[in-house]
């Protein structure tokens, strides 16, 4: 093993971190086709691979930037070549867990290594140069013309060396080893996936070279007056044209400026220029230079003298192809995607992204929270003992960690916070980084959530809290805390949320004095994780953002997370499939956990990202009798909008106009008047419904003009549809099979009491239907708040029915019956009476739930029912859905204020959500009508008054079965369900519980629907 590889120093022979920026010096792109070879331990291929005359003609050709684990290529063994994805050598998913045993600094000897060659030709004039890599993981050597020039730790942090490359010919060797000491700062929740996966750059140094500059960009809100500074680390002359700024690099100069703010990313162009004998001397650096200033006031944070709440998302880099190298335009589709669903915040979980990322910030606006590339929670496993911000050891490679990340960084004014780990727990090195940050750039907060004490923290942090605890917190009331659990500071009356399998020591208990306690209780709050996106949901995003903005102390918050960490790879059947964690036959790994995004892994939005644009609208626009308008943005006045109205009739829009709305200043409400008279509405008028729109005036950067960033709506009174009549006017006459049983338009069977027929229609049901497929919230964590572990263990998914009385009762049919699950006592008496009405028939069901669910003898918990209601199976033929409600996609009890109230269409398969993992999809909530119909038939569902809905092509159980979307097939039926309603979503499978307003009560509950069929 190479001594360096196990090293505890950060790296040798670099040169001192400096600032990432565009400049006219000569920059020759190594980004290419390199020579590979992969070799099973840290020795490599041996020395010779560093010689220019070492033949690497049997090597294989690897692209650069990428990751090896992701290409295909032929092994050192030979053979053909292969896919590594999926197998054990391929790219790993850990949570928590290291891959590797924990002995640090030490790595085992099964280390893949690869060796990569590239042969280049320097022009002359880059005599004096330096090599630059942007990211390498995880640890990597490199040799020029056979010298070595150094080695470097610190995955997604650049590194660069002093290159004396020649003219002509020129050959780099690079050793890139998957483990090394530096693994163990970096156990970051996501794939492990080595290689060279930045840029690689070679930079020409003219003899007056810029080697580093730092911005200082200030801001006065109250007379308006920026401030500049920027040094130099050779004298130079700053030039903003724009400004009428011509100034020595170290002068200071003051003017009027308009801010920089994520809102109005305003941005001021110029230059730094070195001062040289000859333009051949000198460099210009590019600046783009925006005011701004930031601090906290009285416990609230604020930039350019406004509150600023952070409506934010944090951000792995990820795609699905090439992992962490993405292009530009990704980058771009991730920000434009951002914006448009009113993101104005991001954290850079849990390192450095990119610095072309930290540029489009800069020009799109976004406030970013950077975070240093460190990371240290599966220390857990040893019970925090050698953990190494507690170790002295590792004290250099962690501030050195610190240094790269500000020093590359430090001029981007889009970075607002800068955070010093994740989950790393205690210890001396994070104050010792604290006052190196102190010095270095005082003019940014600090957050570190970890330390129960927030001592080296501007901020008070938390992940994953309760609604309730968010709401004592905003009050600064919160309970006292100096516990750490699973993901976070656990207060001393909240529940452990542990992940089944931790040890006992993931939970640690530190001293916080009175002091500590105090000081915390006066600091802003930043929810650094919370609404955990896993599968469908999450849930509760509209509850969280009143509480965030009823309290100032309350800074905003930060989803877990932006997008869904899944590879494209072909299926065992062939077919394309989104791969994750526990596709890899590895141990540990960190199952599908890698899924937890807004967006799917393609960048597909989820209906996660429908909701949270509605949580996260600058304008809360509510339609009454009045239109009210309310700007929640502190930080800026709500410029570039039109407001515009439609009313819509049975899904027309017959009137359409513009609302004269003023320019609403940060927090201001006013009230319009409605734009019709919604009382002269006729009151046969079909679904009526009002919305009212925010929309850009112009075209912006990030979405063109006519994008919608808020609305509202009413459904207007006397809008509910009249029972439909026959086609024909008359009921055709039929007569009941044997054995069946007539009533109105349908034809029952006599024992079960189940419907065979409605009119031509062919329908079987209904039954009572308490399950519905787990969802990964459902899972919980571990044993905790995993719902579906329950409905397994008390059978709640193998119900049966039994059928105790079917009877006509002056006109109606009655069936009685009982639900239950095998081997449990508990269960639930029903009652169902179809009474005709009109063409259709009126089902009135009654449920009473009986036996012990609550505290279980058996179980010691309460057995939560995540669904109550009826399920019909129909004809496949039935593949066309329309309907009144909220849409077009799905929509629950705790997640449903980001869809419309409208009518919509649909075919039975677009109303699947395609999550990776196949789970409860598609509902509807809030539904006063629906039809399914098909060539020549239908059937229609009218609400009394309102009902959920899903339709499919298989069951709950398919859905419950099935790990992969292909592995969903067509039953040949559509499965309806027609439910009084299901459970919400939330965010249990890290967060909390599901709120109790969101689960289902089990109490003697009543509801009705109407059903007929639609005769052609």
């Amino acid at each position: 093993m190479s001594a360096y590889v196990e090293s505890f120093r950060p790296g040798a022979g670099r040169r001192r971190p400096r600032a990432d920026a565009p400049s006219d010096a000569s920059v020759l792109s190594l980004n290419g086709s390199w020579r590979f070879r992969l070799s099973p331990t840290a020795a490599g291929t041996g020395d010779a691979f560093i010689r220019d005359g070492f033949d690497d003609g049997g090597w294989d050709a690897m692209p650069v930037p990428s990751h090896w684990v992701l290409e295909d290529f032929t092994p050192l063994a030979g053979g053909p070549a292969r896919s590594m994805r999926g197998t054990e050598e391929g790219p790993l998913y850990t949570n928590t867990a290291y891959p590797i045993p924990l002995d640090p600094p030490r790595v085992p000897t099964e280390n893949p290594t690869g060796d990569y060659r590239l042969v280049f030709d320097v022009p002359a004039g880059f005599e004096r140069a330096v090599l630059r890599f942007q990211g390498v993981d995880s640890c990597a050597k490199v040799w020029l013309n056979g010298a070595e020039l150094g080695w470097s730790m610190g995955s997604r942090l650049p590194f660069e060396f002093d290159a004396p490359v020649r003219a002509g010919r020129n050959v780099l060797a690079v050793r890139v080893h998957r483990w090394s000491a530096g693994t163990y700062l970096e156990d970051q929740d996501m794939w492990w996936l080595p290689g060279i996966f930045r840029d690689v750059e070679l930079i020409a140094r003219p003899a007056g070279a810029i080697d580093d500059h730092f911005v200082h960009a200030d801001y006065d809100s109250a007379t308006g007056i920026g401030t500049l500074r920027v040094d130099a680390s050779c004298p130079a002359v700053v030039e903003i044209p724009e400004l009428g700024i011509r100034i020595s690099a170290g002068e200071t100069v003051s003017v009027l400026v308009e801010p920089w703010s994520a809102r109005r990313p305003r941005l001021y162009r110029g230059t730094l220029r070195s001062e040289g004998h000859a333009v051949d001397d000198t460099e210009t650096v590019a600046l783009a230079v925006g005011f701004r200033r930031v601090e906290i006031v009285d416990g609230v944070f604020r930039v350019n003298g406004r509150p600023v709440t952070f409506h934010g998302v944090n951000r792995h880099e990820h795609h699905p192809d090439t992992g962490r190298t993405l292009d530009r335009e990704t980058m771009i589709r991730d920000i434009e995607l951002m914006k448009r669903a009113n993101i104005d915040a991001v954290r850079t979980s849990h390192y450095p992204p990119h610095p072309e990322f930290l540029r489009l910030c800069d020009e799109y606006g976004l406030w970013v929270v950077l975070e240093v590339d460190l990371e240290t929670h599966g220390f857990i496993y040893a019970g925090w003992e050698g953990n190494p911000p507690a170790d002295a050891r590792w004290h250099d490679a962690l501030l050195d960690r610190l240094h790269r990340t500000v020093e590359r960084d430090k001029n981007h004014p889009s970075i607002v916070v800068w955070s010093l780990a994740n989950e790393s727990w205690v210890g001396d090195a994070f104050g010792d980084m604290r006052r190196w940050l102190d010095d270095r750039d005082p003019s940014r907060p600090v957050l570190y959530e970890r330390d129960p004490r927030y001592r080296d923290s501007d901020f008070a942090s938390l992940m994953y809290p309760s609604l309730e605890l968010l709401e004592q917190i905003g009050r600064r009331e919160e309970p006292r805390g100096g516990r750490l659990g699973m993901h976070g500071i656990v207060f001393d009356d909240e529940v452990d949320r542990e992940v089944e399998g931790e040890p006992d020591a993931a939970t640690q208990v530190i001293a916080v004095t009175d002091a500590d306690d105090a000081r915390r209780r006066s600091l802003p709050f930043l929810l650094v994780e919370y609404a955990h996106a896993m599968g469908n949901g999450p849930g509760s995003l509209q509850d969280y953002q009143r509480i965030i903005e009823a309290h100032d102390r309350l800074c905003g918050g930060f989803v877990w997370e932006w997008i869904d960490h899944g590879f494209t790879v072909d299926g065992s059947d062939g077919q394309p499939m989104i791969m994750h964690g526990d596709d890899v036959d590895y141990e540990p790994r960190g199952g599908r956990f890698s899924l937890h995004g807004l967006v799917f892994s393609d960048r597909t939005p989820t209906p996660g990202l429908v909701e949270l644009a509605k949580a996260y609208a600058p304008l809360e626009i509510a339609v009454d009798d009045v239109v009210r308008i309310r700007h929640r943005r502190q930080d800026a006045d709500a410029t570039g909008l039109t407001f515009r109205w439609t009313r819509e009739i049975a899904g027309e829009a017959v009137d359409r106009g513009v609302l004269d709305v003023p320019v609403l200043t940060a927090g201001e409400a006013v009230e319009v008047a409605l734009p019709v008279d919604v009382g002269r509405i006729d009151a046969t008028a079909a679904d009526a419904v009002l919305t009212v729109e925010a929309v850009l005036a112009s075209d912006e950067r990030w979405a063109p003009a006519g994008h919608v960033v808020a609305w509202g709506q009413r459904v207007l009174d006397g809008s509910s549809p009249a029972p439909r009549e026959p086609a024909s006017g008359t009921r055709r006459a039929r007569g009941a099979a044997s054995g069946a049983l007539e009533i109105g338009p349908g034809i029952f069977d006599r024992t079960t009491g189940r419907m065979l027929r409605l009119g031509d229609l062919e329908i079987d049901g209904p039954t009572l239907d308490l399950y519905r497929a787990p969802t990964e919230n459902d899972h919980g964590q571990g044993e905790t708040n995993d719902l579906a572990s329950v409905w397994h263990r008390t059978a709640l998914d193998r119900l049966l029915h039994r059928i105790d009385d079917v009877a006509e009762d002056a006109g109606s049919l009655v069936v009685r019956g009982r639900t239950a699950p095998r081997t449990h006592p508990h269960g639930v008496d029903w009652m169902m009476r179809w009474t005709p009405d009109g063409d259709g028939l009126l089902l009135e069901t009654e449920v009473d739930f009986t036996g012990p669910w609550a505290d279980t003898p058996y179980m010691h918990r309460d057995i939560v029912v995540p669904r109550l209601g009826l399920l019909f199976a129909l004809p496949a033929q039935l593949g066309e859905v329309a309907w009144f409600g909220r849409g077009p996609g799905e929509t629950y009890a705790d997640s449903f204020e980001g869809s419309r109230i409208g009518r919509f269409a649909a075919s039975v398969d677009a109303l699947q959500t395609p999550y990776p993992v196949p789970q409860e999809n598609g509902n509807h909530v809030g539904t006063r009508w629906l039809e399914l119909r098909g060539e020549d038939a239908g059937l229609r569902v009218d609400g009394c008054p309102l009902f959920d809905f899903t339709a499919r092509r298989w069951t709950s159980h398919h859905l419950a079965r099935a790990g992969k979307p292909h592995e969903l097939r067509d039953t040949g039926r559509v499965w309806l369900n027609i439910d009084h309603a299901q459970q919400g979503v939330g965010s249990a499978s890290v967060g909390p519980a599901l709120p109790e307003q969101y689960r289902l009560p089990r109490r003697r509950t009543e509801w009705s629907v109407r059903i007929a069929a639609i005769v052609s």
